[in-house]
C-alpha cells in the first residue's frame, strides 16, 4: 500500500518537533477524523504529551498562514486547517509525534492503519536521516571555510611581500644632452 501523496509534505514541524495533525493522519489511516479522535479521547493513556498535543491559537493561525501562503505557490495542503476557512471548526487539531502516529495505528486496529503506520514511520525516520545529513554537510562546508580563510591570509601575505618586488624599478633622471648654461648649473 503506497500513500497517495508523499508523507513527508503532510508532517510539519511545531514545537521543535516533527509532527503529523489528525486530519491528515486519518486520511492516511483512511479513518474519519472524528473516528480517529474518538479512539485517542477512549485510550487518552496511551498518549502522553510526548505523543500527542493540541495546537495553541496562535499556532493555528500561524500553519494558517503558512498553508495559505504554500497553496498559493504549490497544491494545497488537504489537512483540517487548509480547508479551516471553507467550514467551521470546532476544535483545535491534535498534532501527533511519530510515536503519537504509530500508537494511534494500535488504537485504530484497521489493517490499512497498522499497514500505513509502516510508511509514517518510515516518513518520519528519513526526514530524521536528511537532516543529519544536512548537520554533516553544514560542518563540512564550515571548515572548508575555515581553511579557505586561512588560505586567504597566507596569500595575503605572499601578495604583500611580492608586491615590492612586482613594481619596476624608477626610472633613473635623464642626462640632458648639451651645453649648460651658467644659471643652470
Amino acid at each position: 500500500m503506497n500513500p497517495q501523496k508523499p508523507i513527508e509534505s503532510l508532517i510539519l514541524t511545531l514545537r521543535g518537533q516533527k509532527v503529523i495533525l489528525d486530519a491528515d493522519l486519518a486520511e492516511l489511516y483512511g479513518v474519519p477524523t472524528k473516528r480517529l479522535n474518538e479512539q485517542v479521547k477512549r485510550n487518552a493513556d496511551r498518549f502522553p504529551e510526548d505523543f500527542l498535543f493540541q495546537l495553541t491559537a496562535s499556532e493555528l493561525e500561524s500553519l494558517k498562514s503558512q498553508i495559505a501562503a504554500a497553496s498559493s505557490i504549490t497544491s494545497p495542503m488537504r489537512s483540517q486547517i487548509a480547508t479551516a476557512s471553507k467550514r467551521n471548526i470546532r476544535h483545535r487539531p491534535s498534532a501527533f509525534t511519530e510515536h503519537g502516529a504509530i500508537m494511534a495505528a494500535t488504537v485504530l486496529n484497521s489493517p490499512e492503519a497498522v499497514a500505513m503506520s509502516v510508511f509514517v514511520v518510515r516518513a518520519f525516520m528519513q526526514m530524521r536521516e536528511q537532516l543529519a545529513a544536512n548537520a554533516a554537510i553544514l560542518k563540512r562546508l564550515a571548515e572548508i571555510d575555515h581553511t579557505l580563510l586561512e588560505h586567504d591570509s597566507a596569500l595575503r601575505a605572499i601578495w604583500t611581500k611580492l608586491q615590492p618586488l612586482l613594481t619596476p624599478p624608477p626610472e633613473p633622471p635623464k642626462c640632458r644632452v648639451g651645453f649648460l648654461r651658467e644659471h643652470e648649473k
